[in-house]
């Protein structure tokens, strides 16, 4: 899952809940997947308690690849260095590595960073710099209210303890499916919960610098 460097909120690790007998562990984490809630028939849920707020960046960092190329402008495809300082839309700086000796290293095009932040780098030349604003269908998605979902505390649920406010890893075994969800609300009788990414629907701003481009 890409992500923004840096922590946006803390991650609290807490314990694993197998909510059905002869479930598998799992270790997935995060998934883009839209989860098909537990019903009481036929499914099986594993709930992992991830903290109040997953950790929650759209970078990956991979190997550093060779040093600064020419002046060429960046491709998809190129293997670029990048210095970076990421704000919100109120001007609170999450992240920068612009005082950092090294810089971020993937390649254009394979979906290492989001979108907008990939948008940005192609065409750039070696130590151009830029702000670009990114809106959120560019970066995390909009938010979908229809991702929010209440789901009856029956069959694999009736036992499982959710805590509002955190995040779990939920595990549909009927679909396959793994995603992280939000819990909003606990009843005796049901669970309402967010399958939005915490970053939906955030707007960003980022001052790029291009170090360095390497082609394959």
């Amino acid at each position: 899952m890409k992500k923004i460097t840096g922590a946006i909120g803390a991650v609290v690790v807490a314990v694993l809940l197998v909510i059905a007998a002869g479930c598998t562990t799992s270790s997935a984490g995060r998934n883009t997947a839209i989860p098909t809630p537990a019903g009481p028939a036929g499914t099986t849920v594993m709930a992992t308690a991830t903290g109040a707020l997953p950790e929650a960046t759209p970078f990956v960092t991979p190997p550093a690849a060779g040093g600064p190329g020419s002046q060429q402008e960046a491709a998809i495809g190129d293997t670029v260095s990048v210095f970076y300082t990421g704000t919100f839309e109120n001007g609170t700086v999450f992240d920068s590595n612009m005082d950092s000796a090294t810089p971020i290293v993937f390649t254009l095009g394979n979906s290492s960073v989001i979108q907008g932040f990939d948008d940005a780098l192609v065409g750039m030349s070696v130590n151009q710099v830029k702000t670009v604003n990114i809106p959120a269908e560019k970066a995390y998605g909009v938010y979908n209210t229809s991702l929010i979902r209440t789901v009856n505390r029956t069959g694999p649920l009736e036992n499982a303890s959710f805590v509002e406010g955190q995040s779990y890893t939920i595990h549909d075994r009927t679909t396959n499916s793994v995603s992280v969800v939000k819990i909003l609300k606990v009843t005796p009788t049901n669970v309402t919960w967010d399958a939005n990414d915490p970053l939906a629907g955030l707007n960003f701003t980022f001052t790029i610098k291009l170090a360095g481009i390497t082609r394959p």
